[in-house]
């Protein structure tokens, strides 16, 4: 006659079943959890650099290809607009390192502060970026859609600059689709951005960062960092390449 021997209960692995809510079942400790969780956001980042690294990669070629053609097309943006998104930008990288900073402590009213703070600088980001692409759309800047800068007679100086260096209009097309392609795909991100700020208003109002659930905080402001560092990049880049200068571009030549 067969015995049945009893099962033991299952035990729970060191680690696990310890009554820490915010511990994921799939690791053993908080810091362990912490570690992966900060590992798979520098990844994901380096996956960021490269994508972007191309588009910089096709800059720095066609840069040191055709220079006048770039210094041209740089010439014609508003650096005044560039240069305010820079400082919008540095400002929003402050207040996002003060949520992060408060998220730590705990403190949701500044979270909520700071990440609300955050979430509109980044929209002026966004309502100054649209202003500019709007005036560059007038004046015929913007390839595919509106090319016509160089058709205008006033800009006959521009053209024949050009030609005396053995260049035309198209590569200085060249450089706006360059442009748009950069700061295209950074305005992505920072609509991305601030999706993802919102939700962690929205988030921090329902006090969901309170009991050392401060790291989701933390990877946002990673991402947001690192939207705003390429844009410190982009700036000199693609609107000093023409030489400084405060104001529109004089019509006609420099």
């Amino acid at each position: 006659m067969a015995t049945h021997t009893p099962v033991a209960p299952h035990k729970p692995e060191a680690g696990h079943g310890h009554g820490h809510s915010l511990l994921h079942h799939h690791f053993d400790t908080m810091a362990q959890q912490r570690e992966c969780n900060s590992l798979a956001m520098w990844l994901f980042l380096v996956t960021e650099v490269m994508m972007f690294g191309g588009l910089f990669f096709a800059y720095a070629l066609y840069r040191w290809q055709y220079p006048y053609a770039f210094h041209e097309g740089g010439f014609l943006l508003d650096h005044r607009l560039g240069f305010l998104n820079t400082l919008v930008l540095l400002v929003s990288s402050l207040t996002m390192a003060y949520a992060v900073h408060y998220a730590a402590e705990g403190n949701t009213r500044k979270i909520l502060t700071f990440l609300s703070v955050t979430w509109l600088l980044g929209l002026t980001f966004l309502v100054v970026k649209a202003f500019e692409w709007t005036h560059d759309y007038h004046i015929g800047l913007i390839p595919a859609v509106n090319w016509s800068f160089f058709d205008n007679p006033a800009h006959h100086a521009r053209v024949e600059g050009l030609a005396s260096h053995g260049l035309g209009p198209e590569h200085v097309l060249l450089y706006f689709v360059i442009y748009f392609s950069m700061t295209g795909l950074h305005a992505i991100h920072m609509v991305v951005g601030l999706i993802l700020v919102g939700w962690f208003i929205f988030l921090a109002s329902r006090r969901h960062f309170e009991r050392g659930n401060d790291q989701p905080v933390e990877i946002l402001g990673l991402y947001w960092h690192f939207v705003d560092i390429v844009w410190v990049f982009l700036f000199p880049l693609l609107y000093l390449v023409g030489g400084f200068h405060w104001g529109p571009p004089s019509i006609g030549g420099h």
